[in-house]
């Protein structure tokens, strides 16, 4: 598995194993499983996500009370990165190539290291590459950055919808495709699903032993005489009590105090007397 150490992002070009674009649930949650699988990730992220326009996050499995949702999409992302994932801001303006060739996406604004989500909406940085030899694409609602690749795009309303086949795989090589651009239902727990889905077929594609990210008690399967399975692994009493007070102290860190940012209302909105437009991070 990953590191469990956490990563920040200071590539700005050169090559990668996978380019996931889009930072909300959908593209979070497949950084994560691509990162425990060992393939090296970077999470390209334009501005704000849907997510943080939300009052409150209900719905979620194991929030029995609802979650700030703000507060949700921070540990999403702090999950992703802790396994090794990189983190980019900036706008996927056009994405060519192919899996054989590898694949290209023109970035512009953002920063190639980032610590807050606005920062994707300085256009003046300037435009960059970044390559890599496949791409999970959870964008929403623009597709436009496909438009080279064999794929329908369905158009309504203002919204663009890519054409999703088995578990994410788009029919072409190399190129996924989850969440809301998939068309999937607009409910954070589905696009984390259809995430972790699209990032699994992903990680089979590419013949990775990856079982099912299970992390069992000492000698659940050495006791039976039977090896560890791929992508699992066996903790004694002590490490599991570590990881126990480790996951204990993050949980007590985030929830110690309500989140510093406000949600933002519709960006069309422009004139909002509740100032609802903008925040300082």
């Amino acid at each position: 598995m990953a590191s469990s150490q956490s990563t920040t992002a200071a590539t700005t070009s050169g090559q990668h194993e996978l380019l996931i674009i889009g930072g909300g649930v959908a593209g979070l949650t497949a950084a994560t499983f691509t990162a425990r699988a060992g393939i090296e990730t970077m999470v390209i992220n334009d501005g704000e996500t849907v997510l943080r326009r939300n009052a409150h996050l209900e719905n979620i499995p194991g929030f029995p009370a609802g979650v700030n949702p703000r507060r949700f999409a921070d540990m999403l992302r702090a999950q992703a990165t802790r396994n090794g994932a990189e983190y980019q801001t900036g706008t996927v303006t056009e994405l060519t190539g192919s899996a054989e060739k590898g694949f290209t996406a023109t970035i512009t604004g953002g920063q190639a290291s980032s610590d807050t989500e606005r920062e994707a909406d300085d256009e003046s940085k300037p435009t960059r590459e970044l390559t890599a030899g496949q791409v999970l694409t959870a964008s929403f609602p623009d597709a436009d950055y496909l438009d080279e690749f064999d794929i329908d795009i369905r158009d309504t309303d203002g919204k663009q919808y890519a054409e999703a086949g088995e578990l994410g795989r788009t029919g072409v090589d190399g190129l996924y495709v989850a969440g809301r651009l998939a068309e999937r239902y607009h409910q954070a727990v589905i696009a984390a699903g259809d995430g972790a889905e699209a990032a699994i077929t992903l990680i089979h594609d590419n013949d990775i032993p990856f079982y099912n990210d299970w992390v069992a008690p000492e000698g659940y399967w050495t006791d039976r005489g039977r090896e560890v399975p791929p992508g699992c692994e066996e903790i004694d009493p002590t490490e599991q009590r570590a990881r126990q007070e480790a996951a204990m102290a993050a949980m007590q860190e985030y929830f110690a105090a309500p989140h510093d940012q406000q949600q933002r209302t519709f960006p069309s909105l422009v004139d909002d007397e509740r100032n609802r437009l903008d925040w300082e991070p």
